[in-house]
């Protein structure tokens, strides 16, 4: 009755028990990060929203600060960076840069709500970018496909918008403008889908990291929808 096996099958089931509670263990893991990044995803959002709310009443003062404002954005994105591992801080930060991204939207949002049907339009643009976000971000949390590779190029594309907007400011091109809309649009869909891939395989150290990335993705998504659904209205009248 003796098995001489018995030893080394205690020990496979020893570490294949170890394997599946490390495996839970990860699984958890990343779903409390998952639950801890949507959260202040969420947050950030409404931040934003009552920056833009706020802003509509002063857009003319927004209008005249825009640049300053622009700054202060950049300036509180860099410090988040800094603060992320700083609990009470890192949240004040990063509230604070969604509200003042969602006052320099207001004399974008200005001017869509003086068009014919401006309401409408920019509850268009909202409720597609939510759409995309949800179906892209379901996508790419299901999905066993590895888009890793996509950063380097993701980043290049970046930077070619960045400059070409850059570039229009002085060329005042509505064709241009729409065209680095209908660019963009496609490219922050593309990062919602890389970003989401990162945060599940481990790719940010904080939560903070992760939910500023989301919202930057969200928030150029709908502001490319925007002026592509402005410019056709435009176009309409």
């Amino acid at each position: 009755m003796y098995n001489r096996d018995y030893l080394t099958n205690n020990s496979s089931t020893t570490h294949a028990s170890s394997s599946v509670n490390e495996q839970s263990a990860s699984r958890q893991n990343v779903l409390a990060f998952l639950k801890s990044t949507y959260q202040l995803f969420a947050g950030s959002l409404l931040a934003a929203t009552a920056g833009a709310y706020i802003g509509l009443d002063m857009v003319s003062a927004i209008s005249s600060w825009y640049w300053g404002l622009v700054i202060l954005e950049f300036a509180l994105l860099f410090a988040i960076q800094a603060v992320k591992d700083k609990p009470g801080i890192n949240l004040a930060v990063l509230f604070a840069f969604t509200f003042v991204s969602g006052l320099t939207i207001t004399p974008l949002l200005a001017s869509v709500f003086a068009m014919p049907a401006g309401a409408s339009i920019v509850a268009q643009a909202f409720l597609m970018t939510s759409v995309a976000f949800g179906t892209i971000s379901m996508f790419a949390l299901s999905t066993k496909r590895d888009f890793s590779a996509m950063g380097k190029m993701l980043f290049i594309a970046l930077i070619v918008i960045v400059v070409a907007s850059l570039s229009n400011i002085f060329f005042q091109s509505p064709i241009l403008q729409l065209a680095i809309s209908g660019i963009g649009a496609i490219l922050f869909s593309a990062f919602i889908l890389y970003d989401t891939q990162q945060i599940i395989k481990g790719g940010f150290s904080t939560p903070i990291e992760a939910a500023i990335a989301l919202y930057l993705d969200f928030f150029n998504l709908f502001i490319s929808l925007l002026q592509i659904f402005a410019a056709f209205n435009g176009n309409d009248d």
